[in-house]
């Protein structure tokens, strides 16, 4: 299996254009709830291409944005640099190299599942302000429609990898042991995307695990996703639902 601080190095394009953003309703939750305010300083770890930091930063807060994906970071940096409170950094969620209690917060979208626990708690524990929490954030694809459904079952057809890495394989247990004495609250918001099929595509292709071209599975793939747009399709698009989670608590 790819490393997963290199998974995504071919596939940056299709990340910024086709990932989803995440609802408004979840940052005031999360601005809320953590503390957090146009002043902070607000780690993301894991912080891709930017999704989730531009969030932060349009609330005013400075954001120090970890990646260790060289291709990811510079395209962060390409959209964002802009942003006055807007901070690139070369690093890790187990070795972030910011400094000892620099930041009122932490954050983590759709990265957590690649990190590893226990060093990940002692670096959070190392660069978090007393009293400051940590939030573990997914937009969770939904499975109980029948596109969903669908969809989920192609992957778990021609994407071997699909079932290792997704983020549902994370349990209860796993957030109690990384949060302190056990202890966190799960939020959840909804959110979509509408897709065309071209946009269909780029999505999928946006995810690590899908077959890429010149794979054997890839051609068979995109003839069983054409089938599935054509199936489910309404006025030329489909939803892509999803349960945007949010894990929030101290460490």
């Amino acid at each position: 299996m790819k490393d997963s601080k290199e998974r995504f190095s071919d596939r940056v394009d299709q990340y910024v254009r086709y990932r989803p953003s995440y609802p408004s309703d979840a940052i005031d939750y999360l601005f809320a709830e953590a503390g957090l305010t146009p002043s902070s300083i607000i780690a993301d770890i894991g912080s891709g291409t930017g999704i989730f930091t531009r969030l932060l930063l349009e609330r005013g807060s400075a954001v120090r944005a970890v990646e260790p994906n060289t291709e990811m970071r510079l395209a962060a940096e390409e959209q964002l640099s802009g942003f006055a409170g807007y901070r690139s950094v070369n690093g890790s969620a187990e070795a972030t190299t910011l400094e000892d209690g620099s930041v009122d917060g932490i954050v983590s979208a759709q990265a957590f599942h690649w990190f590893e626990p226990a060093s990940t708690r002692a670096e959070f524990q190392r660069i978090l302000r007393p009293g400051s929490k940590v939030a573990l954030i997914w937009n969770k694809q939904l499975v109980e429609d029948a596109f969903g459904s669908e969809y989920d079952g192609l992957l778990l057809q021609y994407a071997p990898e699909y079932k290792d890495v997704n983020h549902r394989r994370l349990s209860h247990e796993d957030f109690a042991a990384f949060f302190r004495d056990g202890r966190y609250m799960k939020t959840s918001f909804s959110n979509h995307q509408l897709f065309d099929l071209d946009g269909l595509k780029g999505r999928t292709m946006s995810s690590s695990y899908a077959p890429l071209p010149g794979s054997p599975a890839f051609e068979p793939y995109m003839e069983a996703l054409e089938a599935l747009f054509e199936k489910h399709q309404q006025d030329g698009t489909v939803r892509f639902r999803y349960e945007t989670d949010i894990f929030l608590g101290s460490v």
